[in-house]
């Protein structure tokens, strides 16, 4: 599973052309198996992305007696009627660098009174702290304990609805706080929640399975318990932060590429930037075509958030292309503190990106300001050459790809088995858009 080479060379200038299909998005896929687990009969999850964090996940609910098998391509089945308990070992062993066990604790303490949470891993990006995952549980009844190996949560009391409100609308957290209120005594009031594309397809789900949750106005959801779910049978939302970086990877390249499984609703945020930025694009009802119109690329000024808002996903593939556009681009990152770290290489292949540590204080915003907030300002056009990149984190690793698609000469990219995390057949898609480049499998 994932790319079993280290190391990719890139010989950049060739636009990229042709078609490519995204499956299920990787932020729901995860989500939705650790679903399975509170059903008592079996689930289907169709849409599957050959990803590695797929395999982590699938890793871990085998550990705890899932049965879990794949009768066809992108479809996984899950048996759960022989749940039990693991060891932190066991679990830790496939958790790798996953933060997905955290979710794991509400379907675990329902269905076995107890949840082990390792050390956390996940991309360098900055804290994502579990404080909101914590608390969020303890408000349910659970009693959390750490210990030199990790995380012991047990329920002696089982585990009641509860008023939660999030101090920010973390993706996460809303997470936890569904897959846990769905099965605890009462209702919950969720207030701040997230109401991503995913978050109202896992909500889906949990409906599916005999859940009753509302999706109130101004961020509240409201779960009534209920005392038993049965299995799902589920077809994934599209990745849209793949669409995404696909999309980029045309722009800057000055290349042409279809994307089957896009759908505009779920994207319609990203796509004003990208015709802003002067990117074009066209919608088909099996995909998104998207490409470089020619004419000179546009400066723009961006402010990640929580959706509706632009992703903050979207933003690192987006920057590369902003590096070819005429004038100045500003990019607030308002979700996390540390994800600017990978333009560091884009400037050493002729970027001109500074990176302002504190945010520009003085800068009209639409977004309120936290606290941790970094901004970027991207001058161009700037030629961007070859170099030797070493891949930080999942979307990082996708913009120093494109970068070295469409820089002059050569480039060697390494670690790039983390990209296999999050983008399916990468090295396939590549050669089927005609790059220019060596990778031994």
């Amino acid at each position: 599973m994932g790319l079993t080479s280290d190391e990719i060379v890139i010989t950049g200038g060739k636009p990229l052309k042709g078609t490519i299909q995204v499956r299920g998005a990787k932020n729901l896929v995860t989500k939705a198996m650790v679903a399975a687990l509170l059903g008592e009969t079996p689930s289907e999850l169709r849409g599957v992305p050959d990803i590695s964090d797929v395999q982590v996940v699938r890793g871990l609910l085998e550990v705890y007696g899932v049965r879990v098998t794949s009768p066809s391509t992108g479809e996984l089945h899950f048996d759960t009627a022989n749940v039990e308990k693991a060891h932190f070992a066991e679990i830790d062993a496939h958790a790798g660098a996953s933060r997905i066990p955290i979710l794991f604790c509400g379907p675990l303490l329902h269905r076995l009174g107890e949840a082990r949470i390792p050390d956390l891993g996940g991309c360098r990006i900055g804290d994502r702290p579990i404080d909101f995952h914590l608390d969020a549980l303890r408000a349910f009844g659970a009693v959390v304990d750490k210990t030199y190996e990790g995380i012991y949560i047990t329920a002696p009391n089982g585990l009641k609805g509860a008023n939660i409100e999030l101090p920010y609308p973390s993706v996460g957290a809303t997470e936890q706080v569904l897959l846990t209120a769905v099965r605890a005594e009462g209702t919950t009031e969720l207030k701040n929640a997230a109401i991503e594309p995913e978050i109202m397809d896992l909500i889906a789900i949990l409906q599916k399975m005999g859940a009753i949750i509302s999706v109130e106005p101004n961020r509240v959801i409201l779960i009534e318990g209920v005392d038993r779910l049965e299995g799902y049978r589920h077809s994934a939302l599209f990745d849209r932060n793949e669409v995404a970086s696909w999309a980029s990877a045309a722009l800057v390249t000055h290349g042409d590429i279809f994307v089957e499984g896009a759908r505009q609703s779920e994207m319609m945020t990203f796509l004003n930037v990208f015709r802003k930025v002067g990117g074009a694009f066209d919608v088909h009802d099996n995909g998104i075509r998207f490409w470089h119109p020619g004419g000179d690329l546009k400066p723009v000024t961006i402010e990640t958030d929580v959706h509706p808002g632009f992703m903050t996903d979207w933003q690192q593939p987006l920057i590369v292309a902003l590096t070819q556009a005429h004038g100045v681009s500003i990019v607030h990152e308002t979700v996390y503190e540390n994800r600017f770290g990978f333009t560091e290489a884009l400037n050493e292949m002729g970027a001109n990106i500074v990176v302002h540590a504190t945010g520009l204080p003085n800068h009209p915003r639409r977004v309120a300001r936290r606290d941790f907030e970094q901004a970027a300002t991207i001058t161009g056009p700037t030629p961007l050459h070859g170099a030797a990149l070493h891949v930080p984190d999942l979307r990082g690793g996708f913009s120093h790809l494109i970068a070295a698609l469409s820089a002059e000469g050569e480039s060697t990219i390494s670690n790039i088995g983390i990209i296999s995390r999050g983008y399916e057949h990468i090295i396939e898609k590549l050669a089927a858009l005609g790059a220019d480049f060596v990778y031994e499998g």
